[in-house]
């Protein structure tokens, strides 16, 4: 009698262990979830996490609250997930500079290629080219002769070592062959903000930041470094009309840490869908120069294979650069 209790005390244990997977799957979220934001408030990563977390949120049931944990290009943030409680609850919205912070720094603390596990694609979009309002030059072809020429005399904002605004000011310094002051900030925000104040002279922003401040006329747009015209930018011709070798598009995707549930994963990639499929979200996209990824590429895998391509490519591209690794602060 009692070696049946014993046992039938052990198999309801054994199946209530192996229920408690899928039971708390099923439940997921019950309670609020973070999404860092790797830069300072008001840059392009956090206009587009707040767009996305409200949607996620109302989807998911459960409030999703923005955290800007900004410092070294964007690692600090990654950091911050990479040792985060595996449970879906620790999101990161992060671009392009994801995949090029292991060509850029030696100490990151975290294993790029197996640290985070991917959500799904968000948006993509060109950077543009811009400057000061009281910059010389009028338009595009007169910016590039002249920004070759003046080259020692400029200054050129960026959000940090490894962010999007420095890679594109990289490949700028490539393509023209010259060498600019650099002025690094904890995000685009503040470096927009010096833009318009006429503290600095160039940007190279995301055009989710810069098309408004050039529609409010606070700042010259130049050239758009995707091979079309942007609708809201029609008059603002690309690098590739302009025969200047600046071809960079960005793009951001949403990450948990390693080890996550896939069925939490799933979850999140769910209410991800659901807001990039919304009207008002795609809306808000175009309205600002951007626009989600094509639908067939909204799975958990097209994302880990652009990564792990992005990885790859900057590595190759940096590399050809000269850029020296340094360390992460």
């Amino acid at each position: 009698m009692i070696v049946k209790t014993v046992r039938r005390v052990v198999l309801t244990g054994l199946l209530a262990f192996g229920l408690a997977g899928p039971a708390t799957a099923q439940n997921f979220p019950t309670k609020p979830l973070t999404l860092i934001v790797p830069f300072a408030a008001g840059g392009p990563s956090d206009v587009i996490a707040r767009l996305l977390g409200d949607h996620m949120g109302r989807t998911l049931g459960q409030q999703v609250v923005v955290e800007n944990v900004a410092g070294a290009g964007g690692t600090a943030g990654a950091k911050r997930l990479a040792a985060a409680d595996p449970d879906g609850y620790t999101l990161l919205i992060h671009h392009l500079a994801l995949a090029a912070a292991p060509s850029l720094y030696e100490n990151l603390g975290y294993d790029t290629k197996t640290a985070f596990a991917p959500v799904g694609l968000v948006n993509t979009g060109p950077m543009v080219m811009a400057g000061k309002a009281a910059l010389a030059p009028a338009d595009g072809k007169a910016f590039f002769t002249y920004a070759k020429a003046n080259a020692d005399k400029l200054t050129v904002a960026h959000a940090g070592v490894g962010s999007n605004s420095h890679l594109c000011a990289v490949l700028l310094s490539q393509a023209l062959s010259a060498k600019f002051a650099q002025v690094a900030y904890r995000g685009t925000g503040p470096a927009m903000n010096d833009l318009v104040a006429g503290q600095v002279d160039i940007l190279c922003d995301q055009s989710t930041t810069a098309v408004p401040q050039i529609e409010s006329k606070k700042i010259k747009a130049f050239a758009v470094t995707s091979p079309d015209r942007l609708d809201v930018l029609k008059d603002t011709p690309t690098t590739a009309e302009l025969a200047v070798k600046l071809d960079m598009t960005i793009w951001h995707g949403l990450y948990a840490p390693k080890g996550t549930p896939a069925a939490a994963l799933d979850k999140l990639n769910g209410a991800l869908r659901a807001a990039l499929a919304d009207k008002t979200v795609i809306e808000r996209f175009q309205a600002v120069g951007t626009k989600p990824f094509p639908q067939a590429e909204w799975t958990r895998e097209a994302h880990g294979a652009r990564f792990a391509a992005e990885v790859d490519k900057w590595a190759a591209t940096l590399k050809a650069a000269g850029v020296a690794l340094q360390a992460a602060k």
